[in-house]
């Protein structure tokens, strides 16, 4: 229990239903869909794409979504890839021979196809209760009406707004200056966009008008994306990857994603008893970051999409991970990892809903990084992800750039099952941080019994290009310590990431917890 004297956040309980996300007014929607009738589903997509309105920086319709779901009376996890592929144009060796080492971030080259909206009428059929139609309603309203901007979606407009080019900076922008605080952000052609998906389905949106206005746009600044690209889009249904530590069950979406990435290190975490050692000490600290260069130098050199690697086997393995821990020294860094070309941020949504059948759902949805591409479309203002950064342009890597491919995603929802019974949909949002923050997150209620909302509150560290990045929780001594150590210390301008869980007790009650580093809430009925 904390401690009451001093500022912080109680869990939320509840027992007919909750959701946690980054935004208050979009968990209010996600339970108000639930109020109505709707189930985990309908509420999730409600939810998730509002936050694309609330938070533009970090999420919109020309993104991604992948997705963990519980399905009601069930302790079974499924998983569904909404991510888009590269245009089938897309080659490596054309960039090559630009004598381009590395995908440009914000060039029309890194603009895959977007997959939410495909992803998220397939899961509404599939799972929901009351149709698109309605999960889509009150999102049409407030992109319509507009909504005032929250206090950490200004900053991330003030700190990103140089992102933004051509029609993103008229869709996006007022008066040519970023939002501030309490400014009302409206959406009119996404609403009108989303007025047509209700209407008319997936085909709306990759086919006609809407898809004219995308590829228009892209092909004006040299993309070779086409409406056949478009047209083709389609998620999957596929099955969650998975690991043990402490005998609690952590599941993840398998490749393109990285959550194998997080199985990885709590593998490697278990050759230590970080139990005994201070959860913000300087013993879990460097552990932990040595771990994570391990973890992740294998992710850089294996994930990629699922039709061109074979290795996710080998990431799970515990074998490997016992010859990585062998690797670490416990009183002294290693160098890091020599830096890759492939990209990744930090921005991206979360969401967490239950509902009160106990199904259960984990939703992430991405545009990569602020303002994805920084690429709007013309006439309905639809900005564009940059997934093609993930692409690497090493020839022959199995996350090499290719047509029709998907890239290395860094986008995770996670699920934990305890004893065969799903627990908690949760996830970590921070882009390259997501499975470092998962193992985080699940060591720290394992190891140091934290609850859920005490878990997410805790002081972050996170090694990146070579820099440990400490967050201002962390002592002035333990931070002179991993000096010592060899680690090259900094405290970030930002927070390292953002994440919200949902625990479902044994006895039904359900326990909120939602990451101060965010405007967000959990919020239950």
């Amino acid at each position: 229990m904390r401690d009451f004297h001093f500022p912080g956040r109680s869990p939320v309980m509840a027992t007919n239903g909750m959701c946690a996300t980054s935004t208050p007014l979009a968990a209010e929607v996600a339970v108000s869909i639930l109020r109505q009738g709707g189930n985990a589903m309908d509420a999730a997509i409600a939810g998730s794409v509002l936050l694309g309105i609330c938070e533009p920086a970090s999420t919109g319709i020309g993104g991604d979504c992948f997705t963990l779901v519980s399905p009601a009376g069930s302790d079974e996890v499924l998983a569904f890839n909404g991510s888009g592929r590269a245009p089938q144009a897309a080659k490596a060796e054309d960039l090559r021979a630009r004598g381009l080492e590395a995908v440009p971030l914000f060039g029309v080259e890194a603009v895959t196809i977007p997959g939410a909206i495909d992803g998220f009428c397939a899961l509404s059929e599939r799972f929901g209760k009351l149709g698109i139609a309605d999960s889509l309603a009150p999102v049409i309203h407030y992109a319509e009406e507009g909504i005032p901007v929250a206090p950490r979606a200004a900053f991330d407009w003030q700190s990103c707004q140089d992102n933004l080019q051509g029609h993103g900076r008229r869709h996006y922008l007022k008066e040519g200056q970023p939002l501030s605080k309490g400014d009302i952000f409206r959406a009119p052609g996404q609403a009108e966009v989303l007025r047509r998906v209700a209407a008319q389905g997936r085909d709306a949106f990759y086919t006609g008008e809407i898809a004219e206005d995308m590829v228009n746009t892209l092909r004006a600044m040299g993309g070779v994306h086409t409406l056949e690209d478009f047209a083709a889009t389609k998620g999957n249904e596929t099955m969650p990857i998975g690991g043990t530590y402490k005998g609690v069950e952590l599941l993840e979406h398998p490749p393109n994603g990285q959550g194998a990435t997080a199985i990885l290190l709590l593998n490697i975490l278990k050759h230590f008893d970080i139990a005994a050692m201070d959860p913000f000490g300087v013993e879990r600290t460097h552990i932990e970051a040595e771990a994570a260069k391990l973890a992740y130098d294998a992710r850089d050199r294996l994930i990629a999409d699922p039709d061109h690697t074979i290795r996710t086997a080998h990431m799970l393995s515990e074998e490997t991970a016992a010859k990585l821990a062998a690797l670490i020294d416990p009183k002294r860094a290693m160098p890091a990892a020599a830096p890759l070309t492939e990209a990744v941020h930090k921005d991206t949504v979360y969401l967490s809903v239950v509902d009160k059948d106990g199904m259960a759902v984990s939703m992430i949805y991405s545009i990569f990084h602020a303002f994805g591409s920084g690429i709007a479309s013309d006439k309905f203002g639809i900005l564009m992800q940059n997934r093609g950064g993930g692409f690497t342009l090493q020839e022959g890597h199995p996350n090499e750039m290719a047509g029709d491919k998907r890239p290395m995603h860094t986008i995770i929802p996670g699920m934990v099952r305890r004893n065969g019974r799903v627990e908690m949909p949760f996830g970590v949002m921070g882009g390259h941080y997501q499975p470092n923050g998962h193992a985080r997150v699940l060591s720290n209620m394992e190891d140091f019994g934290m609850d859920p909302q005490t878990a997410l509150d805790s002081p972050r560290s996170f090694v990146e290009d070579g820099v440990l990045k400490l967050e201002r929780g962390y002592g002035a001594e333990v931070k002179q310590a991993l000096t010592d150590m060899g680690h090259k210390v900094v405290v970030p301008d930002a927070p390292i990431g953002g994440a919200q869980a949902i625990r479902i007790h044994e006895s039904g009650v359900l326990e909120g917890a939602s990451d101060p580093r965010k405007d967000g809430a959990a919020i239950g009925y």
